[in-house]
C-alpha cells in the first residue's frame, strides 16, 4: 500500500468533562473570569482586550443590565467557560445577545455545549426570546460549528468587524431564531 491509499483517520474526539458545574456567576467569581479572559486563546476569539483587570470584570458583573445572564462553566473549582446572555429592550425585547469564551485547555471537551444548552434554555423557557444572535470571527471555525450544532445560522458578513493581533478580521453574524 503506498502513501496515496493509506486511510486517514481523524484522532479521536478529547472526552467529555465529568463533574462539570454550569452556574450563575456572582461577583465573587470576578478573579476566576478574569483569569480565563486573559488567557491569550480565550482573549483571540473574544472582542476583549488584554489585560482585563478584576475590578472590570467585577463591575461588569454588578451591572450585567435587565435580564443579563453571566453562565459560568467550572471544574474543578475552577472557571473554564463564560457565556454572556444580555436581552434587548423595548421593540427588541424579543432578542438576545450571546457572547462565549472557553478556556485555552478545555476546547472540544464540551464546555461550550454545556455552556450553549443552558444558555438556550433560559432563553427558550424562562425568557420567552424568539431570537438569539452572536457575532463570530470568521476563523473561529469550532465556534461556528457549535452554533450551527445549537440552530444559529449566518445572515451576513461583517468585513473588517474588528482589529486584533495587529490587523482587521472579519466576523459573521449569527442568529438563532425560535418557531
Amino acid at each position: 500500500m503506498n502513501s496515496e491509499d493509506e486511510i486517514k483517520e481523524k484522532p479521536p474526539r478529547a472526552g467529555k468533562l465529568q463533574g462539570l458545574i454550569i452556574r450563575s456567576a456572582t461577583p465573587a467569581d470576578a478573579d476566576g473570569l478574569t483569569a480565563l479572559v486573559n488567557l491569550p486563546g480565550c482573549r483571540y476569539g473574544t472582542l476583549r482586550l488584554p489585560f482585563q483587570t478584576s475590578a472590570e470584570t467585577r463591575q461588569r458583573l454588578e451591572t450585567l443590565g435587565p435580564g443579563g445572564k453571566e453562565i459560568l462553566a467550572e471544574y474543578d473549582g475552577q472557571i473554564i467557560g463564560s457565556l454572556f446572555l444580555g436581552p434587548m429592550l423595548g421593540r427588541r425585547r424579543h432578542v438576545a445577545s450571546l457572547g462565549m469564551a472557553v478556556h485555552d485547555d478545555y476546547t472540544g471537551k464540551g464546555v461550550g455545549s454545556a455552556l450553549m444548552r443552558a444558555a438556550l434554555d433560559v432563553a427558550d423557557n424562562w425568557l420567552g426570546l424568539r431570537r438569539v444572535e452572536l457575532t463570530v470571527f470568521v476563523d473561529n471555525t469550532s465556534a461556528i460549528r457549535l452554533y450551527e450544532k445549537n440552530g444559529f445560522v449566518t445572515e451576513g458578513h461583517l468585513r473588517q468587524f474588528a482589529f486584533r493581533d495587529g490587523k482587521y478580521v472579519d466576523a459573521y453574524t449569527m442568529a438563532r431564531l425560535k418557531a
